[in-house]
């Protein structure tokens, strides 16, 4: 029997259904994370995310999980996505300025670059240094979808290029790890990406 994934859901997770679909493609034993004594039943944690920092932050202090998403994220292995890794820094400033879960030393700013924002569609990540999450998958390509990127000097995992801007598109600390682009629509890389966070 495999770990069992808790896949958090605090309202702007909008991106649930489809993580949980991916990783019972991959036969990863799934659970939806609804409160906090959810957490005590799982043995990784996927923070899925779709929206803003500020609503995400609210959602997760409104459902009373915040003290329990800290101390289990620093406790077992995590992967962010898109917001959810956002919301893994010390503070975002999307719709005004709002503290995050701190568990990186980063921040959360617009994107600034004379392209098209948001940065959307598949792009292709440049590995910073190796790791278990980005093994096999150096070269392949990755949905993004965000106006927003983490700035980090610390804990780069990759990196990736939109038209001449470079942001961060992976981190990691420990056995903790947020990527910026959707495993969950990245077809088979993406697949990989999750069977990779399954043997963390």
């Amino acid at each position: 029997m495999g770990p069992v994934i808790g896949v958090v859901n605090y309202g702007v997770a909008g991106n649930i259904f489809s993580i949980v679909k991916a990783l019972e493609k991959i036969d990863a034993r799934v659970k939806v994370v609804n409160s906090s004594g959810d957490f005590e039943k799982v043995d990784k944690i996927i923070i899925p995310g779709v929206g803003s920092f500020k609503d995400a932050m609210s959602e997760i202090h409104e459902d009373g999980i915040y003290d329990a998403l800290v101390s289990n994220v620093l406790s077992k292995p995590t992967l962010g996505i898109c917001l959810g890794m956002q919301i893994l820094s010390k503070i975002g400033y999307e719709f005004g300025e709002t503290k995050g879960l701190g568990i990186f030393d980063a921040e959360v700013k617009n994107i600034y670059c004379s392209a098209p924002i948001p940065h959307m569609g598949f792009n292709k990540i440049n590995v910073q240094k190796d790791s278990l999450l980005l093994r096999g998958v150096e070269d392949e390509s990755f949905y993004f979808m965000h106006s927003y990127e983490v700035v980090n000097y610390t804990d780069i995992l990759s990196l990736t290029e939109y038209e001449g801007h470079q942001f961060v598109s992976a981190i990691s600390k420990g056995n903790i790890y947020g990527v910026q682009f959707h495993p969950e629509k990245s077809r088979e890389a993406g697949l990989e990406v999750f069977k990779n966070f399954l043997n963390v």
